[in-house]
């Protein structure tokens, strides 16, 4: 059974059991930013299962995109070794919130499991939490385990917790006996607990039913929920009759084209060869639907993950003789064996593999450098007289250059040089511990008690598309900390729930409104608006006149001018995106934006810088779509019917049932939950400020419209007037009259460097008294030179070099209280000194720092008095190796 029908079937086997079948939510958590990836099915109903989120069913299943390669799921070094260690799997799951319990979890997980894949059931093993006797007697009495076949375990491996405290509960495990084929490689007693393969867990049955407090103590659940995990790629083994994940219809595809490619025969061994090829495979897996999901290689955070996962993939494919970019071919691959399940590989196709293709251009560079860095490590362990390459730099390798630890040992080895590999392991532990550190992420503001009782008691109208003042009730008063009060003194800052409000909140990269809240002598000054997990509005502020007390009627009033200048920008936005489309290609994708009264920023998933004209094309379409005056239309839908008639969604963000279409005349259609103008020649005129880079693959665009659009217009017509005063000619003339400028710069320019050299020629000249010969026969000059820049040190080197031959040059020379060192050593030489070597000394002795070429070396120091021991220091040097 192929691992794509293994999936179907769970999901149409749990939808018989009324279960609605949920897509997988994207890799990047989008509505929680305390986990890096998404990394276990339960992660998109975190708020249901919490209480702050409901939706319209009460059984779901899914097979859930999931990654684990970063903190404490970072197993990467054993990912291709082991059969069953990945970056990235599906997990097969179903879930039930507060409908049904213990029994019917067992009972579907066991009937799936030998009725619908036909796993022999006395090849199978429970698990259970040692004090649930509950669940014990369902799979003894009612499924008919045998009680020898039932293990009781502990908290380690059978009680589940989100966290320390919150909702938790005993699980239940089911195991598959692999039998003697697999023979314990542990010792001892073999069992289901051993750490060995024979023994396999294949699903989680987990029953939430307690919440923890902060002391410990575990209160019932109102309602207990079910949440269940199952990999799918362990699930295919079993069902194959494989003792490895990879030799399943998920991976063999990859792997036999991998070695199809590199001229190699995958054998399921444990040659090198195999493992580099898995790791491929594994990697390739992760890295594509990371991008796809918006992930992008970087330094820090999730990007610092897929750098690393790919440049690990890299370089066993470099092992196997890919010597150029190749991953990037793969993806043609994934997009055959993944499309039909997951439509965002095949959407953002074009965009993966560039992204990877430069990642492998970048790797290959920094594989050169890392290489040389390592070359140069052992030089000076040598010089130092040691012998073993400390766990900081083995690190540093590993960390910054993707060297892994087995590839610097063998060539340490090679060079008969030990590696301090416990050093290595101690500084890996403390870069995972600050990686943890910077990512605590802000969680989501969860509701407070208070908040969740307004939201009990109440239903809140939002008037703010159509109105920008309304008149509304109090329904509540909060104080600084959250908590509920009947009245608002004037100079207290707090939070006001009203019955219906025209203040748009915070959402979709849109910024809220503001404005005031107006009574008789009372004024309430709104300064942001929030929503709370149900969708209630929070108005925060300041009391400035009066008291505002609960139960009063007030005017809601937002402020006219600034919500005008959003809907602005935000509709600009909208008619940015089509353009980028329609201008750059269809693998556009937005990847975060920001809209304020002053301007719109757009980012979005492009790999090269745009030209001038592309931008001056994108800014004409975007102002010919405003000058069209298209009718803007607002309209709630059915998500199926939305996402059908071609409107643009953000993947990966949650939509319900029905979403608000916004349409600009056939030009732009997108779900959007933000205010727009009523046509689009409300906008005015739109003008882009700046498009850069924010990170590999990830362009921004900033931008503004209307009256701003125009005062900058204004403002920049000023200046250039002033510019054409100032040159005396007209404004069409400036570009014309600069140039002339330049090119006249440009030449006196040439005319001083040209008299400069002529004068470092003569005072190089003057100085051949002091060129010494060695006895060897090599000729030297070392001397300092007055008031020299380092620019003109680099040229008198290279004049005194023509000079004496195939000499050696090292001149120092002082300048605004600051030393500077440049050196040249000729090639032939290089194998005995390099230039770096004699400038770091000088440099040491003047209390500064430098490098360069083994034939070309300059660096600075803060000691000028230094000078002349600098350069004894590296005449003697020089003097000692060539003696």
């Amino acid at each position: 059974m192929q691992a794509s029908q293994i999936r179907q079937r769970f999901l149409d086997y749990f939808a018989s059991k009324g279960h609605a079948i949920v897509a997988s939510s994207s890799l990047i958590p989008h509505d929680d930013p305390t986990l890096l990836f998404t990394n276990a099915g339960m992660n998109q109903f975190k708020n249901i299962f919490l209480g702050n989120e409901s939706r319209d069913y009460t059984r779901a299943t899914t097979s859930q995109k999931c990654v684990r390669a970063g903190g404490k799921h970072n197993d990467l070094e054993n990912v291709g070794v082991t059969a069953r260690h990945h970056t990235f799997f599906e997990m097969l799951g179903n879930f039930s919130f507060g409908d049904y319990f213990k029994r019917d979890a067992i009972a579907y997980g066991w009937e799936f499991v030998t009725k619908e894949m036909g796993i022999d059931p006395s090849r199978l093993w429970v698990s259970v939490f040692r004090d649930d006797d509950e669940a014990f007697a369902i799979w003894r009495d009612e499924i008919g385990v045998p009680t020898e076949r039932i293990l009781r375990c502990g908290e380690k491996d059978n009680f589940w917790q989100m966290g320390d405290t919150g909702p938790c509960g005993p699980c239940s495990e089911i195991h598959y006996d692999q039998g003697p084929a697999v023979p314990c490689t542990v010792g001892g007693a073999c069992g289901v607990e051993c750490e060995c393969d024979r023994y396999l867990e294949i699903w989680n049955l987990v029953f939430m039913q307690y919440d923890r407090q902060i002391d410990g103590t575990l209160v019932p659940l109102p309602k207990p929920s079910i949440d269940t995990g199952m990999g799918l790629e362990r699930l295919s083994a079993v069902v194959a009759g494989e003792q490895s994940n990879y030799h399943t219809s998920l991976f063999l595809p990859i792997l036999e084209q991998i070695a199809r490619d590199c001229g190699k025969t995958y054998q399921k061994s444990t040659s090198e060869n195999d493992v580099s090829m898995r790791v491929i495979a594994d990697h390739l897996r992760a890295m594509t639907f990371l991008i796809a999901d918006g992930a992008i290689p970087s330094n820090e955070g999730r990007g610092y993950v897929l750098r690393r996962i790919m440049r690990r993939a890299m370089r066993h494919a470099n092992h196997l003789g890919k010597k150029e970019a190749y991953i990037y071919t793969l993806v043609a691959l994934m997009d055959t064996l993944y499309s039909d399940v997951y439509p965002e590989i095949r959407s953002n196709r074009r965009l993966i593999e560039e992204i990877i293709l430069q990642e492998e251009k970048r790797f290959a560079n920094t594989l050169d450098h890392g290489l040389a860095i390592l070359d140069e490590m052992c030089r000076e362990l040598r010089a130092a007289g040691k012998n073993t390459l400390d766990g900081e730099s083995l690190f540093k390798l590993y960390d910054t250059y993707g060297f892994p630890l087995d590839l610097t040992v063998d060539i340490l080895e090679k060079q008969g040089i030990g590696a301090d590999e416990a050093g290595f392991y101690t500084a890996m532990q403390q870069q995972k511990e600050r990686a943890r550190a910077s990512w605590k992420g802000a969680t989501n503001a969860v509701s407070s008690e208070s908040i969740r009782q307004i939201e009990q008691s109440m239903t809140q109208q939002f008037c703010g598309y159509e109105h920008l003042e309304h008149s509304a009730t109090v329904i509540a008063i909060l104080d600084e900390a959250e908590n509920r009060i009947e009245t608002l003194a004037a100079s207290q800052t707090g939070t006001i729930v009203l019955d219906i409000t025209p203040f748009y909140a915070e959402s979709g990269g849109q910024v809220a409104d503001s404005g005031v809240l107006e009574s008789d002598g009372v004024l309430f000054e709104v300064s942001s608006v929030n929503k709370s997990f149900g969708g209630i509005h929070l108005h925060r502020g300041t009391q400035r006149e009066g008291s505002l007390r609960v139960g009063m009627t007030i005017n809601a009033v937002v402020n006219r001018p600034l919500r005008m200048n959003i809907v602005k920008n935000h509709s600009a936005t909208h008619l940015l995106q089509a353009a980028l489309k329609n201008t750059i290609g269809e693998h556009i994708k937005q990847a975060g934006s920001l809209v304020n009264g002053e301007r719109l920023r757009f980012d979005f998933t492009h790999w090269k810088g745009m030209s001038p004209t592309e931008l001056e094309e994108l800014e004409n379409a975007v102002n010919a779509q405003i000058f069209a005056n298209a009718h803007v239309a607002k309209e709630v839908l059915p998500i199926d019917e939305a996402v059908s008639r071609g409107a643009t969604a953000l993947f990966g963000e949650k939509y319900g049932d029905e979403v608000r279409v916004v349409t600009m005349g056939d030009y732009s259609m997108e779900l959007c939950g933000g205010t727009h103008v009523d046509a689009t020649g409300e906008i005015g005129l739109f003008k882009i400020l700046s498009e850069s880079a924010i990170s590999a693959g990830v362009r921004r665009i900033e931008a503004t419209t209307g009256r701003n659009a125009l005062r900058l217009l204004q403002t920049t017509l000023g200046t250039l007037e002033t510019i054409a005063q100032t040159l005396k000619c007209p404004i069409d003339d400036i570009p014309l009259k600069l140039a002339r400028q330049q090119e006249s710069l440009r030449s006196v320019e040439r005319e001083l460097r040209e008299t400069r050299e002529k004068l470092a020629a003569l005072e190089i000249g003057a100085l051949a008294a002091q060129v010494q010969t060695l006895a060897c026969g090599t000729t030297i000059l070392v001397t300092a030179l007055t008031g020299k820049t380092i620019d003109e040190l680099k040229t008198a080197v290279d004049i005194a070099r023509n000079q004496i031959g195939d000499g050696i040059v090292a001149l120092g020379s002082v300048l605004d209280d600051k030393v500077s060192f440049v050196v040249g050593v000729p090639e032939a030489l290089t194998s005995k000194i390099k230039a770096g070597d004699i400038v770091k000394c000088m440099a040491q002795i003047a209390g500064g720092s430098g490098g360069g070429k083994p034939t070309f070396a300059q660096a600075g120091g803060k000691h000028p008095e230094k000078l002349g021991e600098a350069l004894e220091a590296a005449r003697e040097m020089i003097a000692r190796i060539f003696q």
